[in-house]
């Protein structure tokens, strides 16, 4: 496991992660120009919503609908609960929507590191697995942004607000058909979502138009990105500061508690071991893909040092030192 550890820890990814924090601390004058990041945001979303949908597409709906509804339940969940964690925290709106989104999302590089151990350990799991860390990814961004439309509207109608006492009651009244079209209809969700169904549409009869693109090209394009959030991480990382012990606490613990969450799901619809494991490994996550690709052009001002500093720096380590072997554990335990 340890040599699985190192691996990860020492790809490309964290390394240019790590290179973008150093150029903004030592004040390098490296920078992105705005189109580019952009760019690379809306390149992302597209590839991974259509991978997603092909995969999805070479099985059949009766072998992967408990599963679906297992991912739609956790993806659903985990927003909610990381959204009342971090309010109780005193975190602002927008930074709480962040990490509700990036927690609810998943981390692909942890789930790659999870089949390996598996494969390593000679222990099987559903190969539709793979499918499903796609469609974890959307409904988690979706409420998310949902909930920061609803709340943020809260914010400025406080009238509306306090007609109600209890956040739920509150939300209720603030859902109107103008909230969901704002946040189906943002240019993160059309993109994801859009080009899941895409991809399911064409299945493997597209692959020959889409993969030099968005899958030959998809990891190089992927360290753009992720050296430009560690540029935007190492320039915010002194905010960090004013959560102190709190906010490292929240990247320790809630994999944890998302992660036996996701294994318990996984048992209750009927998955594997194996399979249960990965459930597990998909809800304890964070993710530093769609979910940073989402929030960089549908909450601009959220602070990715936050949820990207956590992310990457703190519950990825965490989950391939601790996680990753504690959700198997567990997945064991109960069957």
């Amino acid at each position: 496991m340890s040599e699985i550890i190192v691996q990860n820890l020492l790809s490309p990814v964290v390394l240019f992660f790590v290179l973008g924090i150093l150029a903004a601390l030592f004040k390098s004058d490296l920078t992105f120009p705005k189109g580019l990041s952009e760019g690379l945001s809306i390149y992302l979303l597209i590839a991974i919503g259509i991978k997603g949908g092909i995969e999805l597409s070479n099985y059949p709906l009766d072998a992967v609908i408990g599963p679906i509804f297992g991912v739609l339940f956790l993806g659903i969940t985990i927003p909610f609960i990381s959204l009342i964690i971090t309010r109780f925290m005193k975190m602002d709106l927008k930074n709480s929507i962040s990490l509700a989104a990036t927690y609810g999302s998943t981390s692909i590089v942890s789930y790659g590191a999870a089949v390996s151990i598996l494969e390593a350990n000679g222990t099987n799991y559903e190969g539709f697995m793979n499918a499903m860390v796609v469609l974890i990814e959307s409904p988690a961004i979706l409420v998310s942004l949902l909930l920061f439309n609803i709340l943020q509207r809260m914010q400025e109608e406080p009238a509306l607000a306090k007609q109600s006492v209890g956040i739920v009651p509150s939300i209720t009244k603030m859902i109107d058909l103008e909230v969901i079209r704002e946040t189906i209809f943002g240019k993160s969700i059309v993109l994801l979502l859009g080009s899941l169904i895409i991809g399911l549409a064409v299945g493997d009869n597209g692959l020959p138009m889409i993969e030099p693109l968005f899958i030959d090209l998809y990891d190089s394009v992927l360290i753009l990105f992720i050296l430009y959030m560690g540029l935007i991480v190492g320039q915010r990382l002194p905010e960090v500061k004013q959560h102190g012990i709190k906010l490292l606490l929240y990247g320790l613990l809630t994999p944890l508690l998302f992660g036996s969450l996701g294994v318990l799901t996984g048992d209750f619809v009927g998955l594997s071991t194996g399979g249960a494991t990965l459930m597990g490994v998909l809800a304890g996550g964070a993710s530093y893909i769609a979910a940073p690709a989402a929030l960089k052009t549908s909450v601009p001002d959220a602070n990715p040092s936050i949820y990207l500093g956590l992310a990457l720096g703190v519950t990825f380590p965490f989950n391939l030192v601790i996680g990753i072997p504690v959700y198997y554990e567990i997945a064991k335990w109960i069957q």
